[in-house]
């Protein structure tokens, strides 16, 4: 009795496997499908069939497209007419189709392999629009949160790409509008720095405030985020008592701003400070 239903059990356990392999062997059969209907529908494109394809799946917004298309293109023509547009033109896609580590990858071989090229200098604009964008969430497209307050790494490397444009290519027609987005990321970034000096204030650390403080007047200076600075100077030395030294720091602030800061006291919460803070996304 007991041998015939391990023999039962062994027979059930043989016929799962068997069935699960035919499974899998069917999901095989169907990935083999598909590529082959890839294949199939490559099979008689020439570079310029590529070309045209996906420059309409680009300008009809299907990126998921455009990128398979370009990859193809530069697969089986790499050292054709249409590879170095291929090569920048995959790089946009990736962007758009929300990929940024694959973009500047596809922008650094771009200008790597063909740094001679007429568009070179969109490669290095697409970088930094790249980095300028990343970590655009849910919430900064529908909600009024302060970009100051993202973790500035990519801004900061934003910020590099757009210089290094300029100094490369001081000419080019992205120029402008990369000088633009370095003076709106030089403000971030100021600001950035003020967000956790406050952030010190309020926890009773002064002279870490203070020292954070005195970097924005430094590395800073030109934005929005100085006549704050020295405020929080002045208040954080008469916290620890030190008024001789908050007395310099109002002076200096008198003396450039007689009219008040241009933004208000920086105690004063304003209402996107107030939804950041409701929706606890204080990433100091």
């Amino acid at each position: 009795m007991r041998f015939l239903l391990v023999k039962i059990i062994f027979l059930a356990s043989l016929i799962l496997i068997l069935s699960g392999c035919e499974t899998l062997g069917g999901l095989f059969d169907k990935g083999s499908s598909s590529s082959k209907e890839k294949e199939d529908e490559f099979a008689n494109w020439d570079e310029k069939k590529f070309h045209d394809e996906a420059r309409t799946a680009l300008d009809k917004k299907s990126y998921q497209r455009a990128v398979a298309l370009y990859e193809a293109l530069e697969a089986r023509y790499p050292f054709g007419e249409y590879a170095p547009q291929a090569q920048i033109n995959v790089a946009y896609a990736y962007y758009k189709n929300d990929d940024p580590e694959a973009a500047i990858a596809a922008a650094d071989r771009f200008i790597k392999t063909h740094p001679r090229n007429p568009n070179v200098d969109y490669a290095y604009y697409l970088k930094g629009l790249v980095n300028y964008n990343r970590g655009i969430g849910f919430i900064d497209r529908f909600l009024p949160t302060d970009s100051s307050q993202r973790d500035p790494g990519s801004a900061r490397d934003s910020f590099d790409n757009f210089q290094e444009l300029i100094r490369r290519f001081p000419n080019s027609q992205y120029a402008p509008d990369a000088k633009q987005r370095m003076t709106a990321l030089r403000n971030n970034l100021g600001m950035y720095e003020i967000h956790v000096a406050d952030f010190y204030m309020r926890r009773k650390a002064y002279e870490a405030a203070i020292n954070r403080a005195n970097y924005v007047l430094k590395e800073f200076p030109r934005t929005p985020a100085i006549p704050i600075a020295l405020q929080m100077m002045a208040d954080g030395y008469r916290k620890l008592g030190l008024e001789d030294m908050a007395a310099d720091a109002d002076r200096v602030f008198k003396l450039n701003y007689p009219n008040g800061a241009p933004m208000g006291d920086y105690k004063d919460e304003g209402v996107i400070q107030k939804i950041w803070d409701t929706m606890g996304l204080d990433h100091h």
